[in-house]
């Protein structure tokens, strides 16, 4: 088969490789597209990945071409996502439940061979079937979806309270829709990037606050009554919307870090001492699992992408192309800022 190869640093080759091999309780999926993630750039351009040569890739949908011995609940033709995460399930965390904390995993498309290629290899029990209504490159969106999914369960999230999501990239889109289809009394999205926040409000988002030209505590102050939120979900691991997420919340409020920071973190005694005062409730989420494996997270974005109610729009895209250009679209990743959506990688 062919495969995006990732030999050395920036070293990515569209070339022939094996088959992957088959095993008992494994189906190999034929893969039609595959979005690259935030942790796939430093594992292509900053000497990132675990080992070479490696086959990334873990945000995909495809096509099962094949079962493994024991396989009864999948078939030849079911249309499926990947849940990239191969927990031990023998350890302490993943004997309670809680898989993404697991110790001893394995990962598809970094700890494993991946799906930037012709086809992948996974446990039965990682593939999602999904309704073969959704589009292949919407359905290679269920990771993210999931992710924006767990920080709402970590947060022990209800309805009926204002909710705040600080940061509009694909996470945050997510985040949003999660909370508005559970019951938000409202949702506001905050960003600095005017096409990211017209797209909050077409997929959903009762207002929007373009924090670098707006007066922000005058704007929480209008549309929550004074009272601050209820629940802020920071999905951009910006220091900047880190330091917002206290500042924009409400007493005894949740605050939910899902983005992940690349930057030092510095606060001011006044900045931190809101914790106190507020008495906020703050969690932190990684990864999107919960038991039964893969979790409700998989399986309500199965239902929800198929009942049309978790919108996709297509400006979440930023560009498509075709798996032999993969390393043309990690390069397009050297220039800051170019990049303003997901990046989809498509077999024919």
């Amino acid at each position: 088969m062919k495969a995006s190869v990732l030999h050395a640093n920036e070293d990515l080759r569209y070339e022939e490789i094996p088959m992957p091999e088959m095993l008992p309780d494994t189906v190999r999926v034929r893969v039609r597209a595959v979005g690259i993630c935030g942790s796939d750039i430093p594992r292509v351009l900053s000497n990132g990945a675990h080992f070479y040569p490696v086959v990334l890739g873990h945000e995909f949908s495809g096509v099962i071409d094949a079962v493994g011995e024991g396989v009864t609940n999948l078939a030849v033709g079911d249309t499926v996502s990947g849940a990239p995460l191969v927990p031990c399930m023998k350890c302490k965390d993943c004997m309670v439940g809680n898989y993404s904390l697991c110790r001893h995993y394995s990962f598809i498309g970094s700890r494993q061979q991946g799906a930037f290629a012709d086809y992948v290899v996974i446990p039965a029990a990682n593939a999602i079937k999904y309704d073969p209504s959704i589009p292949f490159v919407q359905a290679a969106m269920f990771e993210p979806s999931t992710v924006a999914l767990h920080g709402l369960l970590k947060a022990d999230y209800r309805g009926g309270e204002c909710v705040a999501i600080l940061g509009g990239g694909t996470i945050g889109m997510f985040t949003m829709q999660w909370a508005r289809i559970f019951g938000a009394k409202k949702v506001v999205v905050f960003d600095i990037v005017p096409e990211r926040l017209e797209l909050a409000k077409r997929l959903g988002a009762d207002a929007i606050i373009n924090t670098k030209e707006e007066d922000v505590a005058s704007r929480v102050e209008e549309l929550t009554d004074g009272q601050g939120f209820g629940y802020v979900f920071e999905t951009a691991g910006n220091p900047i919307t880190l330091k917002m997420s206290f500042e924009v919340a409400g007493n005894s409020a949740s605050v939910c870090f899902i983005g992940t920071p690349t930057k030092n973190v510095e606060f001011t005694p006044r900045e931190w001492e809101q914790i106190n005062r507020k008495e906020l409730h703050l969690t932190g989420s990684w990864m999107s699992y919960s038991a039964p494996f893969p979790g409700k997270e998989w399986e309500l974005t199965a239902h929800y992408f198929a009942t049309g109610q978790l919108k996709f729009d297509n400006a979440l895209i930023d560009h498509i192309f075709p798996m032999r250009q993969a390393s043309e679209a990690f390069a397009l990743f050297k220039t800051p800022g170019s990049v303003k959506g997901k990046i989809m990688l498509v077999n024919d």
